[in-house]
């Protein structure tokens, strides 16, 4: 007899898996080891994890794009394991839930990682924007927003604002350093040094090294242009000798910023705009100090750079004024001289435009130098100490004897010596007069005072024994008014 025999089902053994690739792949997404750990793979699942936190370390300090790509196909190549090694296995019943452990296990991770991932390439994108419209001042702004998380898992996005935010940085530095060369140190406009002016000039030199440098990288023309007009926009600066100084150094071509020549035309008008006013006001500063040829330069340069200019009138004024006080002051140092002596002016003779031309029937103030004696006893309106107060300059040389007047004769009182005669001289001064005004020669004679002569009683001296008697020749004796009558000619013509 036969009996039928009916399988029974063999019991599942203790500790058996009951997760499908689907879960194990979905555990894997978390790239965290998960879906091996659901397999009983915990080596597997270790080294998954070790892996991970590398290449997200290399990410992280490298933040290149090909860091990503190999992070992204590490992902793909776990997941698609996980799914390999579950569908080796026996059919088993697989539990809804535990895949719905496996989905929150990689939800937990790639949401976040995926929305700091998106919020970090928003962040990069609107610094771009921000760059591509020259706002650099915006950059900063934006840059602050980036997180340790945005760094880590968006670390290309962020490396790219990064290097947006470092040359927006360096031009927002370039600016502050223009600025403040605009600024200055304060003072009155005359102060401006040549220490100065090479300190100025190092630190525009430093400026637009800065803007040519980040001109030769594509992209950074606008914001570039943004910097340049903004220093320039705020131009002139309140010193005007200041402003000089830069319109100067900015009219110039500099080797190393031949990228900024494509703004040669926007310069050049930020020159011609501001430069005029800073000439004429640099130069009327520096004539308030007294600094006249740098006065007058400025004027000369302004008639000569801005000839249709509406300030040229002031210009030329300023330029007459300048070189007037050039010529008194060079006037003035060739008269100095010890009383009694004769100027440097007598042998070189200069020009004061400034002073009143040499006329005929005015009373032509003079400037004397020589000996005095005699020059010392003419009108205080014929003469006077000052250059700027003269239309003469007369050179006085030693008297001599002029024309004989008359002869007397006298009898010594006790020396026993006959009758002597003696001839009374006209006092003959030697003169060359200088019209100030032109520096030229107008007159070049003796002048002769007369005066009373053959006195009663006449006065000689001895030396020991010797008594030779009075000398034949003696001067007249004159008043002021046989001075003043000598010279008369020279000063009234």
């Amino acid at each position: 007899m036969v009996h039928p025999i009916h399988a029974v089902s063999e019991p599942e053994p203790t500790g058996a898996r009951t997760h499908g690739p689907l879960a194990a792949a979905l555990g894997n997404a978390s790239l965290l080891g998960v879906g091996y750990l659901m397999l009983g793979r915990r080596e597997l699942a270790v080294a998954t994890g070790a892996i991970t936190l590398v290449l997200v370390s290399v990410l992280f300090r490298v933040a290149r794009p090909w860091c990503e790509v190999v992070l992204l196909l590490w992902w793909v190549a776990v997941v698609a394991h996980g799914w390999f090694l579950a569908r080796g296995r026996r059919d088993r019943t697989v539990v809804r839930g535990q895949r719905l452990l496996a989905l929150g296990a990689a939800c937990a991770v790639l949401l976040p990682v995926g929305f700091a991932r998106f919020d970090a390439a928003g962040i990069e994108r609107d610094i771009a924007e921000a760059h591509a419209r020259g706002d650099c001042s915006e950059v900063p702004v934006l840059r602050n927003e980036v997180r340790l998380h945005h760094r880590v898992v968006g670390a290309v996005p962020v490396a790219r604002g990064d290097g947006i935010a470092e040359v927006c940085d360096r031009l927002l530095a370039a600016g502050l350093r223009l600025e403040s060369e605009l600024d200055g140190e304060g003072g009155a406009p005359h102060t401006i040094e040549i220490t100065e002016a090479t300190a100025v000039d190092s630190g525009l030199k430093e400026g637009f090294d800065v803007l040519a440098s980040a001109l030769a990288d594509p992209g950074n023309e606008k914001a570039v242009g943004v910097a340049l007009n903004a220093f320039l926009d705020d131009l002139p600066a309140d010193d005007p000798c200041r402003t000089v100084t830069i319109t100067d150094w900015l009219g110039r071509r500099h080797p190393g910023q031949e990228a900024l020549d494509r703004y040669a035309d926007t310069i050049a008008r930020a020159v011609a705009r501001t430069e005029p006013a800073a000439l004429v006001g640099c130069g009327d500063a520096l004539a308030d100090a007294g600094r006249w040829e740098e006065a007058r330069d400025h004027y000369r340069r302004l008639l000569d750079r801005h000839p249709d200019d509406a300030r040229t009138d002031r210009a030329r004024k300023g330029v007459t004024r300048a070189t007037r006080a050039i010529e008194l002051a060079n006037v003035r140092s060739l008269l100095a001289a010890a009383e009694g002596e004769q100027p440097a002016y007598c042998s070189t003779p200069a020009k004061y435009g400034g002073a009143a031309p040499y006329r005929k029937g005015k009373t032509n103030r003079a400037l004397f130098g020589g000996p005095t004696e005699y020059t010392d006893r003419l009108p205080d309106t014929w003469r006077t100490d000052d250059p700027a107060e003269a239309v003469l300059v007369v050179c006085v040389g030693e008297s001599k004897f002029g024309t004989p007047v008359r002869t007397c004769p006298y009898e010594p009182g006790s020396s026993g010596r006959g009758i002597t005669n003696v001839t009374f001289h006209k006092i003959g001064i030697p003169v060359k007069a200088y019209e100030l005004r032109t520096g030229k020669l107008v007159a070049d004679r003796t002048v002769e005072i007369g005066g009373t002569s053959c006195p009663g009683f006449l006065t000689y001296y001895t030396f020991g024994d010797d008594d030779s008697g009075p000398p034949p020749d003696r001067y007249i004796t004159p008043s002021k008014a046989d001075v003043r009558a000598g010279f008369a000619s020279l000063i009234t013509r």
